[in-house]
C-alpha cells in the first residue's frame, strides 16, 4: 500500500579530497498518499541525488526523510534498501534478455508461493495493457512494451513508494508522449505514490500532479499541475 512521503530539510553531499561537497541542501517536500511529483531542472541540480537518498543509496547528512510512519534516514538512522518498501525505475529498463516477460514482472516475487506469484503477474501484465506478451522474451517487444514490462515489475512487489529516473529519455518522441500519459493513468489506477526525476517540461506536466522545480539543490518552486 502507497504511503504519504516527507523530507525534511535534508542535506547530501559527497566526500571528495578536498573535503564534502554539498549537492542538496535544505530540501524539504511532503507528497500526499497516492500522488505523483515530479523533480525538474537541469542536469547537476541534484534532483536524482534525492531520488538515491529515498531509495536508500546515498546517506544523509542532516534532516530527514519518512515514509508513513517510518523513520527511513536520518544523520543517525540508515534503513538499508531492501527494507524501505521503495520501487525504482531507471532510464535502462534493465529486463533481463534470457527471461519472459512474465518471469522478468516475477523477480520480485520469489518469497510468494508460486500460485500467488502467478496472480500477481497476470493482474500486473493486465494493469499495463500487455496480458497478451506474457511468454515473448524483451527483445521481441518495442520499447514502449519494455518500459510497460519494467514498470510491471517495480509495481509487483506493491511498493510503498516509486521512483522514476529519467525512464523515458531513452524513446522517440512520439513514444514518449504516449507513454508518459499511458504510465501516469497506470500509477493513478495502482493508487501509487511516485516521484519522477526528468529534466523534459512537456513531460513533467504530463505526468506530475505536483512539480518541484530544482535550482542549486534546492526546490525553488513547488507547483500543481492542471493534469487530470
Amino acid at each position: 500500500m502507497s504511503s504519504s512521503l516527507h523530507l525534511d530539510s535534508l542535506s547530501l553531499a559527497y566526500d571528495t579530497p578536498r573535503g564534502p561537497h554539498t549537492v542538496v541542501d535544505g530540501f524539504s517536500l511532503a507528497l500526499d498518499t497516492g500522488e505523483i511529483a515530479c523533480l525538474f531542472g537541469p542536469s547537476g541540480c541534484g534532483k536524482t541525488t534525492v531520488l538515491r537518498a529515498i531509495a536508500g543509496f546515498e546517506p544523509v547528512r542532516a534532516g530527514t526523510i519518512r515514509l508513513g510512519s517510518v523513520l527511513l534516514s536520518s544523520s543517525q538512522v540508515h534503513l538499508p534498501p531492501e527494507q524501505r518498501r521503495v520501487g525504482m525505475m531507471f532510464q535502462e529498463y534493465a529486463l533481463f534478455p534470457h527471461l519472459s516477460a512474465a518471469k522478468n514482472v516475477a523477480f520480485g516475487l520469489r518469497r510468494m508461493p508460486r500460485a500467488a506469484q502467478h496472480e500477481r503477474v497476470a493482474e500486473m501484465l493486465a494493469l499495463v495493457g500487455l496480458a497478451d506478451a506474457a511468454e515473448r522474451y524483451p527483445h521481441e517487444l518495442s520499447g514502449g512494451q519494455q518500459q510497460r514490462i519494467a514498470l510491471a515489475r517495480a509495481l509487483a512487489p506493491s511498493p510503498a513508494l516509486l521512483l522514476l529516473d529519467e525512464p523515458f529519455s531513452n524513446l522517440d518522441g512520439g513514444t514518449r508522449e504516449r507513454l508518459t500519459a499511458q504510465v501516469r493513468g497506470i500509477l493513478k489506477q495502482a493508487g501509487q505514490t511516485a516521484i519522477l526525476v526528468t529534466h523534459n517540461e512537456a513531460e513533467a506536466q504530463a505526468m506530475a500532479d505536483r512539480i518541484g522545480v530544482m535550482h542549486g539543490g534546492r526546490i525553488t518552486h513547488w507547483q500543481g499541475t492542471a493534469v487530470a
